[in-house]
């Protein structure tokens, strides 16, 4: 867990997916840096992050895909009227640095570039499962099958990418664009891009909603933009 300011004031707590940590590191020390309220982050895989919420381990915040976050409120341990939308994320695909990189440009040049590939990482978090729904859509699934290596949580696809354990890797941009030993080839195309809303809200076990919530509104303002298209997001 990461506590970003060196005061005596005591940290929110929260808690977030990984495809958001180094995001929302910078948010917290640049907020803290403005006068605003510390925060002690810690960045799991977004299934178990879901989880410990869910069975009301004390966290102020949580920070994951949109779904995610829905599935928390309507169980009421997250306060519905507290969700904020921060970024929006599209899947990206990588290779092993090095390695000749396959045209991605049309849904007909990623069918290929999977059927082509010796194996394909995807993610546990929500781009896996709709990345799993395309290719069911296009028809590949029984034939890629024994292909597909889903990624342990917490451990990013870009990582099996570089190890290679894989050959071709789909994870958030996010986690691809500074990782180290990978070529990121870019994004999906429009026709079947996949895109994720990251989205944070107030554990309802929170004793401290009014300063949480602030937290929040400094994350969402417009004049972090930049800092989010830095990190391979948009703002919404």
């Amino acid at each position: 867990m990461n506590t970003f300011d060196s005061s005596s004031r005591p940290a929110l707590t929260a808690i977030s997916s990984m495809a958001t940590r180094q995001l929302l590191a910078e948010l917290a020390r640049v907020n803290v840096e403005s006068g605003g309220m510390p925060v002690a982050l810690e960045s799991v895989g977004g299934v178990d992050a879901a989880k410990r919420v869910a069975a009301g381990e004390m966290v102020d915040l949580v920070f994951l895909a949109s779904d995610a976050l829905a599935k928390l409120v309507a169980g009421g341990h997250v306060l519905a009227d507290s969700r904020v939308d921060l970024v929006r994320s599209q899947v990206a695909v990588a290779v092993k640095a090095g390695m000749a990189a396959p045209a991605i440009t049309s849904a007909a040049e990623v069918r290929n570039a999977v059927l082509q590939a010796a194996s394909i990482g995807y993610s546990t978090g929500p781009s896996g499962t709709a990345l799993l729904a395309l290719f069911e859509r296009c028809g590949i699934t029984a034939e890629i099958k024994s292909k597909l290596r889903q990624a342990p949580a917490g451990v990013p696809v870009a990582t099996m990418v570089a190890n290679g354990d894989v050959a071709l890797g789909f994870q958030q941009r996010s986690e691809m664009i500074d990782a180290p030993g990978i070529t990121v080839i870019g994004d999906l195309p429009a026709e079947i891009a996949i895109e994720t809303i990251f989205s944070g809200g107030v554990c309802a076990v929170s004793t401290r909603v009014a300063e949480a919530r602030a937290l929040l509104a400094a994350f969402a303002a417009p004049t972090h933009a930049g800092i989010k298209t830095k990190h391979g997001m948009a703002a919404i």
